[in-house]
């Protein structure tokens, strides 16, 4: 007999959440963790994204004649 839905669900989440933590893990090692300690540290949390900003400014400018930079 077929197994049910439900456990073969279960039995796949239990295999993404240990997919899940082992790239976890590989990716700490890969970068000794720092990472993960920045985004704890609250290191981006107060950053905005400057990228849009400036490309406003710099449409600003081709629209007005001048250089991008």
């Amino acid at each position: 007999m077929a197994e049910s839905p439900k456990k073969v669900a279960e039995q796949t989440e239990g295999r993404l959440d240990k997919v899940a933590e082992n790239v976890r893990r590989g990716f700490d090692r890969v970068t000794k963790g720092r990472f993960s300690d920045e985004i704890k540290n609250g290191r981006f949390s107060d950053q905005v994204d400057h990228g849009i900003d400036q490309g406003r400014v710099e449409a600003r400018r081709r629209k007005q004649g001048g250089s991008e930079r």
